[in-house]
């Protein structure tokens, strides 16, 4: 299965008249998070397969409609819920381990809390096929090669949580900055979990 990624940066290949057209197909959308949500709402409309989310740290993913604000149409808010597809099991967690006063901060008994919230579905399963949900879907990095060297982009540890008792096959989040000529975007973890950090887009096949 290969899915399209997304997080942090509204990219001109995908925000453009020949998207999906001008990629290879993909059959599912996981974006993960601070993406302003009219072009979540895009993406949503030329597709035909599911558009997961996250919400970020910056209050971005919602819509401006008659002096209101709402969630993005035509999209999953993948925060705190499973969703299943194809045989897949995916769960999200939007937000950051709280630095600052504002949308989308997290305390740690919150991230644990989240963490653990999907335990009576997904341990079970682990138990029986190897991994409890296949997917984890956050903003936050966890911490490793792909979190940030500062206190506002460091890892969640509740993420290393998650990883021992459900052992996704995949990790994607968004929020740290991919700097430098050769940044780290992914890696494999001493559990096998392979985590991708989607700034931009990217194209990956399930592991």
């Amino acid at each position: 299965m290969r899915l399209l990624l997304l997080s942090d940066q509204v990219h001109p290949h995908i925000h453009s008249p020949r998207f999906p057209e001008n990629l290879p197909s993909f059959d599912l959308v996981l974006a993960a998070g601070d993406l302003p949500g009219e072009y979540l709402e895009y993406v949503a409309t030329k597709v035909q397969v599911p558009v997961l989310f996250v919400p970020g740290n910056h209050g971005e993913e919602w819509v401006g409609e008659a002096g209101q604000w709402r969630r993005p149409g035509g999209v999953v808010n993948l925060h705190g819920g499973l969703f299943r597809y194809r045989g897949l099991l995916l769960y999200g967690i939007g937000g950051v381990p709280w630095y600052r006063e504002g949308e989308g901060q997290l305390t740690p008994g919150e991230l644990l809390r989240l963490a653990l919230k999907p335990f009576p579905i997904a341990f079970p399963r682990r138990l029986r096929r190897g991994h409890g949900v296949d997917i984890l879907l956050t903003h936050a990095p966890p911490p490793g090669p792909t979190a940030g060297g500062d206190f506002a982009h460091r890892g969640a540890s509740a993420f290393l949580l998650f990883h021992r008792l459900f052992r996704p096959r995949l990790h994607v989040h968004g929020h740290t900055p991919l700097l430098g000529a050769n940044p780290k975007r992914q890696h494999r973890t001493p559990l096998g979990v392979e985590v991708v950090h989607a700034q931009g887009y990217a194209l990956i096949e399930l592991p």
